[in-house]
């Protein structure tokens, strides 16, 4: 039960990040209002949690490999939860840029994307207790990081050129910054899959 409400909050998160992210790249309100309506539901996954971790310790006699269970839950809710935090930040720029964007946003979807990959498929490896998956997943960290910087430096010299762009600039520096918290998010649920899988704790990022 535990595990299975962990993974149905991650998957209301994956929801939240690919549709906050549609909602940026078209400029959709009404994409973004629906992605910003799930943040009265929070607590609900909390309390969930919360819920199914009291049961494992009551009912049960919980096992190392259970404890394990809980502490890994705690922390990946607790990314989960941070990830739900950015999303709705992304999800609020739409709202506030007028008139289209500056550039295209093809590196800044491609940095989507590979941090849409990692959230994924850090669940499952959660799910599966899959440690390689997880270290493999993790590893991807670095490209989002530099898709990062290049994206960060066309701005900022787009920036120095043309005052005029400042604040349409200055929130998509913001966007590409909460896509690479997002990453580094995922690779905290990867090292909890390390952990959970086998009591080692580990840094991934």
């Amino acid at each position: 039960m535990l595990k299975e409400s962990v993974l149905s909050f991650g998957k209301t998160v994956e929801l939240m990040f690919s549709d906050s992210m549609v909602a940026v790249i078209d400029l959709d309100i009404k994409m973004a209002e629906k992605v910003l309506a799930f943040e009265a539901k929070v607590d609900e996954f909390e309390d969930e949690i919360e819920v199914s971790i009291l049961d494992l310790l009551t009912l049960q006699q919980p096992i190392a490999s259970d404890l394990r269970l809980i502490i890994s839950a705690l922390k990946i809710s607790a990314d989960l939860k941070r990830i739900m935090g950015l999303s709705l930040n992304i999800a609020k720029i739409p709202g506030k840029i007028e008139g289209g964007h500056i550039i295209p946003l093809v590196d800044s979807k491609k940095m989507a994307d590979i941090a849409a990959y990692m959230l994924g498929n850090s669940l499952k490896a959660f799910e599966t207790r899959d440690q390689e998956l997880a270290r493999g997943i993790a590893a991807r960290d670095d490209e989002v990081d530099k898709l990062f910087y290049t994206i960060w430096v066309e701005l900022i010299e787009m920036m120095a050129k043309d005052k005029n762009i400042i604040s349409k600039a200055t929130y998509l520096l913001f966007m590409i910054r909460y896509i690479e918290r997002i990453a580094d998010h995922c690779c905290n649920i990867c090292e909890s899959v390390v952990y959970l899988a086998t009591s080692e704790h580990v840094k991934l990022n």
